[in-house]
């Protein structure tokens, strides 16, 4: 594994922002893990010598922030919101009902690679929950069919805009 040459030059125009290398590591795990779409020990290792620091200080970030995937996960990361307040608006239905339709268990990844489904504490969307995020897109005030939807549209092919895009009452 190595950095591609467009990296490098991102990873120089850091270097001036940043003259600290540990003030480097986030954005070098963005880096890879946009690339990668997980942050893997190869991955660690090489951050490391990039940055000329001991592995377990790349380590301690990626075991410390929870959106720096330490395993592969699937090509869309369904996040359910299961706060108080998503949870008294259905959150764990919600949940139980991916689970269902999809036969994963929270943390695991479908068997075709597409889906992995994910808990969160609070994505901030207390007045429109339940929710999911997908990526960087907001589903709000869900039930099963809008959730059956979003799920037939992204296993369809259909980019995640353009499914987004279906549900703008709610964004």
């Amino acid at each position: 594994m190595n950095f591609t040459q467009s990296e490098k030059k991102e990873i120089a125009a850091l270097r001036s922002r940043y003259p600290d290398a540990r003030s480097l590591i986030l954005p070098l795990m963005w880096m890879i893990q946009k690339r990668e779409g997980w942050i893997s020990e190869d991955a660690v290792q090489l951050i490391a010598d990039e940055l000329e620091v001991p592995p377990i200080w790349v380590q301690e970030v990626r075991s410390w922030y929870s959106m720096f995937n330490e395993a592969p996960k699937g090509k869309y990361i369904l996040e359910v919101c299961c706060n108080m307040t998503c949870s008294h608006l259905g959150g764990e239905e919600i949940v139980a009902h991916i689970c269902k339709k999809l036969k994963i268990k929270v943390g695991e990844t479908t068997a075709d690679g597409m889906f992995t489904l994910q808990t969160a504490e609070c994505l901030g969307s207390c007045g429109t929950g339940p929710m999911m995020q997908v990526g960087e897109n907001y589903y709000e005030l869900l039930d099963t069919e809008k959730v059956d939807r979003i799920l037939e549209d992204l296993a369809n092919g259909k980019e995640q805009e353009q499914v987004s895009q279906q549900f703008p009452e709610y964004r």
